[in-house]
């Protein structure tokens, strides 16, 4: 058996406020590479940032800081979101880092010492957000991005480019004879139906910006960042330095070294990475897990769409271990996954309140009430026994032969197979029946046994991805935490006379009305938020235009043709001005009268429902109430300024 692990996510771009799709890719290997390790593998797990390019650059500029300053605020950010979420990570590697920048110069100057790299000019669609030169036919309408539908910018500029041609062939014979290689079925076929229709040589380098590694022997050319970002999955493991024990023992001698993408980034990794390994004769170990993205009604999540949503503000709300519940549950491989909060609170309220939390509780209660808090050994069998402890081992099994896949959602539901199937037994035994019978003791000790046993099962196997809970599940029935271990976990554990504890319920209900309220009135503060952020800035010579003064109403009626506008008299210093005033549903006539309010005397008169109006008054309005502008003290006609 392989004992050994190198588990990787794509670096990502460092721009921050990571959504919860982007999270999903750290989520899945954080449970992949804490299932190896409860399977005793020496696992070694990497995440980073990807910090170079135009587009940092540009971000960094927008931002009024330098680019390395930005890139430290990002970095110390997701470094923090990962901490909250339980990422374990044994690497967290930075572009920026100077070791790395190091090695990705030296592999630059020996493809070019090799003629892998070669020089040339290049004129092309460049898309800036990913980073990514397309040809006439990959764009969309109006020459928009294929992949995040922005608008493409031509660009012309002398350039190295990397020979993709030269080993085309090659690449497509490793694909062939590794057919599991590339991961689905339906990316493997996308990667090589790409390669078959022909591939050009890569543009690898670029001179209208400055952030980014040099090209030692011609330094006005940045280094292309796909280049540099690929280099990460070997200098994070001593690749290039004098400290090479972690590169020989997880990469060149190990057989179980996964990439974990999103599909959006699938060339870079499945033609780009492997020809770069090729020419450098470097042996290709790693395999290739593509995932979908996860979406909303709305489509792809995106700030600008304003259906973003961020995993804080999820834990904040309802823990850390159901968003990663939610995450490793709800995307199979290969395939996009939906969010939504009905979805999330759902899945919440049914699969760990009900079905996980409810058993706890239900287990610990019966064993304190029926055998004084301890946890009994097994003495006469029951008629269902044999079925729950056969779907406990089914159970262990499938949860390990699909965790083994990378087939999390599989994982998970095999899992819960076990988790209902107990859920039934209570059911099936009705222990507070057995309770009642002086001659079911022994039957009684047995159904408290196997529902603690199987808890323990249960415990071990939620590990990976209820990080928090799995514990408190083995507290709860007085078991010790061991490291979890998964290698050779099986049913029937001696209770040793445990003492269970009874704790807060892991999950509390929630109620779906309340919860969806709360988020649509979030949504609602956001939208009024943006709506302000977008209004575009004015100089001091505008605002200068505008001339406000105090006056006050001397006459309030309601207009006799709408029954939302007031026609105020309002005195302004010596001149008297008629304003009509779309307040009536928050202001009687009456009660207008004797206020001072600010008014904008400079506006155009114009006619609303046949009434003249000369001027505006201002005031404070929200979703829910209008209040006018008013002021005590200053006298009638008094400039505001």
């Amino acid at each position: 058996m392989c004992k050994k692990c190198y588990v990787s996510t794509p670096i990502y771009y460092a721009s921050g406020n990571i959504q919860i799709g982007n999270s999903y890719t750290t989520v899945a290997c954080d449970v992949y590479a804490r299932y190896n390790r409860q399977m005793g593998r020496k696992t070694f797990f990497l995440t980073g940032m990807d910090e170079h390019g135009q587009k940092i650059e540009e971000a960094a500029s927008k931002a009024g800081v330098e680019p390395q300053a930005f890139v430290d605020e990002v970095a110390k950010q997701t470094q923090a979101l990962w901490q909250a979420m339980h990422i374990d990570y044994d690497y967290f590697v930075r572009t920026t880092d100077k070791n790395h920048e190091k090695v990705v110069a030296e592999v630059f100057e020996q493809l070019l010492k090799n003629d892998d790299i070669y020089l040339g000019s290049y004129s092309g669609h460049y898309c800036v957000s990913c980073e990514t030169f397309f040809t006439e036919k990959e764009l969309g309408e109006n020459h928009t991005c294929p992949d995040c539908g922005k608008p493409t910018k031509i660009v012309s500029e002398e350039s190295y480019f990397l020979r993709l041609k030269k080993y085309a062939h090659p690449l497509l014979e490793y694909i062939e004879s590794h057919p599991d290689f590339i991961q689905p079925i339906t990316r493997r076929n996308e990667v090589v139906s790409f390669i078959q229709s022909g591939l050009e040589d890569l543009c690898v380098s670029r001179t209208s910006f400055e952030w980014g590694v040099k090209v030692p022997s011609n330094p006005k050319h940045v280094i292309y960042v796909w280049i540099d970002a690929l280099f990460n999955y070997l200098t994070s493991l001593g690749y290039g330095s004098d400290q090479l024990e972690n590169y020989q023992t997880f990469w060149v001698n190990n057989a179980r070294v996964l990439h974990v993408i999103g599909k959006d980034i699938l060339r870079f990794h499945a033609i780009y990475w492997p020809i770069l390994l090729m020419a450098l004769e470097i042996p290709i170990q790693f395999k290739l897990y593509v995932h979908g993205w996860i979406l909303t009604k709305e489509g792809k999540m995106s700030k600008s769409r304003g259906n973003a949503v961020y995993p804080m503000e999820l834990m904040s709300r309802y823990g850390v271990d159901s968003v990663r519940y939610y995450l490793a549950k709800e995307l199979p491989l290969g395939n996009d996954g939906l969010f939504s909060y009905e979805r999330f609170i759902e899945r919440y309220n049914t699969e760990l309140a009900n079905d996980l939390g409810n058993l706890v509780s239900r287990t610990v209660s019966m064993i304190e009430k029926y055998c004084g808090g301890m946890v009994p050994e097994l003495k006469e069998a029951t008629p269902y026994d044999a079925s729950l402890q056969e779907t406990a081992l089914l159970a262990i099994r499938e949860t390990k032969k699909n965790f083994e896949a990378f087939e999390l959602q599989n994982a998970m539901q095999a899992t819960w197979q076990l988790v209902r199937r107990v859920n039934k037994y209570i059911d099936e035994t009705a222990p507070w029946l057995l309770a009642k019978d002086e001659n079911k003791v022994g039957e009684l000790s047995t159904v408290m046994y196997h529902l603690a046993e199987s808890l323990r099962i249960i415990a071990h196997l939620v590990a990976p991805y209820l990080v928090e809970t799995a514990p408190k599940i083995l507290q709860s029935i007085g078991q010790p935490e061991d490291g979890f271990d998964l290698e050779d976990l099986s049913f029937g554990k001696p209770s040793d006379g445990a003492k269970v504890v009874k704790m807060e319920s892991l999950f509390q209900r929630l109620d779906m009305k309340l919860e969806l309220e709360y988020f649509e009135k979030k949504k609602n503060a956001v939208s009024e938020v943006k709506k302000e952020a977008e209004t575009p800035l004015i100089s001091i010579d505008d605002f200068s235009k505008v001339v406000l003064k105090i006056g006050e109403i001397i006459d309030c009626k309601k207009h006799q043709n709408a029954e939302k506008l007031l026609v105020s008299q309002i005195q302004i210093g010596s001149e008297i001005r008629q304003i009509v005033s779309g307040i009536a549903m928050h202001y009687q006539p009456e009660e207008m009268v004797g206020k001072k309010v600010v008014v904008v005397t400079n506006l155009k008169p114009v006619k609303i429902r046949g009434v003249e109006s000369c001027g505006m008054v201002l005031c404070a309005a929200n979703e829910e109430k209008l209040e006018l502008l008013e002021v005590e003290k200053m006298p009638s006609g008094t400039m505001v300024r």
